[in-house]
């Protein structure tokens, strides 16, 4: 759905997650201004947004993306000391459901169809493309990660097509905009996995 940081497509939501207040208001999510820039404590007023924006990660003013992604890779790298490559493997199968849920419901809480912030499809989408060129060393993953963020922000071919399936939903129309927008945000961001691995297999294979 757009390149994040430039996209936000409108509909609003509650004014006070912009605040000091971190009581979550699920059915005030529907009046108020989008939140193109959450707080802290929007952040801590609902489980699914601590998820979508990384853990904090997505709260970055500067390439939200990109910040996520970093944190993706860190995390991995502390979560190999105690999970095996079978546990990792269960794991980012889990964060694709779990992470399509919090994306869907953080694009309504702030209002956007593709919030900037919501950076759970790069931390789920660039595990796989680690998970899957593991045990290769820093320069390798390096290149993973540095492909991985071309082809998310720079979106071309498919990953374009994927990132605009649902990025004109009617929020007002269909009953399951949010819903979409969710799969939406996180399917970019799985072709952006494969074509980055897809990249990779061909650079190995030559």
């Amino acid at each position: 759905m757009g390149c994040k940081g430039g996209k936000h497509t409108r509909p609003r939501i509650d004014n006070r997650f912009m605040h000091d207040s971190v009581s979550p208001a699920p059915h005030a999510a529907d009046a108020g201004a989008p939140i193109t820039r959450p707080s802290v404590a929007f952040m801590l007023a609902h489980p699914a947004h601590l998820i979508a924006l990384g853990f904090g990660s997505g709260l970055s003013r500067k390439a939200p993306g990109t910040a996520g992604t970093l944190w993706a890779w860190v995390a991995f790298l502390v979560l190999q000391l105690w999970l095996s490559p079978i546990q990792l493997g269960w794991l980012i199968a889990l964060s694709l459901p779990v992470g399509w849920w919090a994306s869907s419901v953080t694009a309504r809480h702030m209002r956007l169809l593709d919030p900037a912030p919501v950076v759970w499809d790069e931390v789920a989408a660039f595990w796989l493309v680690l998970w899957l060129v593991l045990p290769a060393g820093f320069i390798g993953q390096l290149v993973a990660f540095g492909l991985f963020r071309f082809f998310d922000a720079v979106k071309p071919g498919p990953v374009g097509w994927a990132d605009q399936l649902f990025h004109h939903v009617d929020v007002n129309t269909d009953t399951h905009a949010w819903t979409k927008a969710g799969l939406g945000i996180m399917l970019d961001d799985l072709v952006a996995a494969f074509c980055t691995l897809l990249v990779i297999a061909l650079w190995r294979f030559w």
